[in-house]
């Protein structure tokens, strides 16, 4: 039989774990009522190893949270035309990566406070990940690393003009981000502004996601990938905004790749998708909400020096704008196409020079519809 002092120094142990844990969650775990769980923390406080409850004020009100991977990037550029089954000169270089990662670090730079829930190794590669992002004040407290293991890695292979023509992903590590480990980890961040989660993530982690968002949470899912496209639930209600390109609307659940973009929006608007952004390269993008679709000109670019990471680029302005105008998704696209102009002529996959005046109407002005 389990003492009442091994329940007592239980109780602290999951407390000192989870500080927002609840009482009927300690109460279901010991196996105990609620009153006894009550009772062992009565006594905690009273012996002085616990302070009291903690009443926390709304200091994430304004934070966006970005769930998903993060891994090392490396970028080959081909020396010549690709030559498939055979060795190809390349050039190379390495970088930090990862969809939630780059839209996480991209919201720091424009200023927003902003969490990343990811799932880092304990190499080498993890742990310049992390302080990279700590050192642009991403709060990282409650994302996961995992000892003995390799961080994820992404390899992408860009010709002379710096267009992909193929990708290789190992990440295995983002698997981990579970429904489970989400109630957990999201219990810090009930008050945040926006949740924002690249679809690297598992199946039932995304139907978490969405149950959050039926209960009042502001979502956005950023695609990863055509093939990725098969976790997107069916029923969407509780879905703020999707953000993918054309052939990962082609490749979703549903939707007709030969039909025309506004099918497949009528598609997903019916499954309960309240907005969409669909990103077309140098063509700019389309956007639509309720009856509306409208179209959004590419700012001119000067030169192409890498395109990876323009799509991140243009889902954390968007986001940030969102932010300040929800309403405003015009405006909130005019943005995200300037950062992603800025990423593209840049040779890092998030520009350095994005910073919170790309979110000042003036710095857009000059963007059409």
């Amino acid at each position: 039989m389990v003492s009442d002092t091994s329940r007592k120094e239980q109780v602290l142990q999951w407390i000192c774990e989870n500080p927002f844990i609840s009482q009927q969650e300690l109460a279901q775990r010991c196996g105990l009522s609620r009153s006894a769980v009550a009772g062992h923390i009565a006594s905690l406080i009273r012996e002085g190893r616990l302070l009291g409850r903690a009443y926390l004020l709304p200091q994430n009100s304004g934070q966006i949270v970005c769930i998903g991977g993060s891994n090392l990037d490396r970028k080959m550029r081909l020396c010549g035309p690709l030559c498939m089954g055979a060795s190809n000169p390349v050039t190379q270089s390495e970088s930090a990566g990862g969809v939630a990662r780059n839209i996480a670090e991209n919201l720091a730079r424009l200023g927003c406070a902003t969490a990343l829930l990811s799932a880092f190794g304990d190499d080498p590669a993890g742990q310049a990940l992390r302080a990279q992002l700590q050192s642009l004040g991403v709060e990282l407290e409650a994302s996961l690393v995992l000892p003995g293991a390799s961080s994820d890695s992404y390899c992408a292979v860009l010709d002379a003009s710096g267009e992909m023509q193929l990708a290789l992903a190992h990440m295995h590590l983002v698997e981990q981000i579970s429904a489970a480990w989400l109630q957990e980890k999201l219990a810090r961040y009930q008050r945040s502004a926006m949740l924002c989660a690249d679809m690297n993530v598992p199946p039932a982690s995304l139907e978490y996601l969405l149950q959050l968002g039926r209960q009042g949470a502001t979502l956005c899912l950023v695609a990863v990938s055509a093939p990725k496209m098969a976790r997107l639930p069916q029923d969407l209600h509780g879905l703020d905004l999707l953000i993918l390109n054309q052939g990962e609307l082609a490749a979703a659940p549903g939707c007709d790749a030969a039909a025309a973009p506004q099918q497949n929006w009528a598609k997903l608007q019916a499954r309960g998708l309240r907005r969409l952004i669909l990103t077309r390269g140098a063509q700019g993008l389309s956007f639509a909400e309720g009856q509306t679709w409208q179209e959004v000109a590419a700012p001119p670019v000067a030169q192409v020096v890498d395109v990876t990471g323009a799509g991140d680029a243009l889902a954390a302005a968007v986001c940030a704008s969102l932010l300040r105008a929800p309403q405003d998704l015009a405006q909130a696209c005019r943005i995200g196409m300037q950062a992603a102009q800025m990423t593209i002529q840049c040779a890092s996959t998030v520009c350095p020079d994005l910073g919170a005046q790309l979110l000042q109407p003036a710095s857009h002005s000059d963007a059409s519809i």
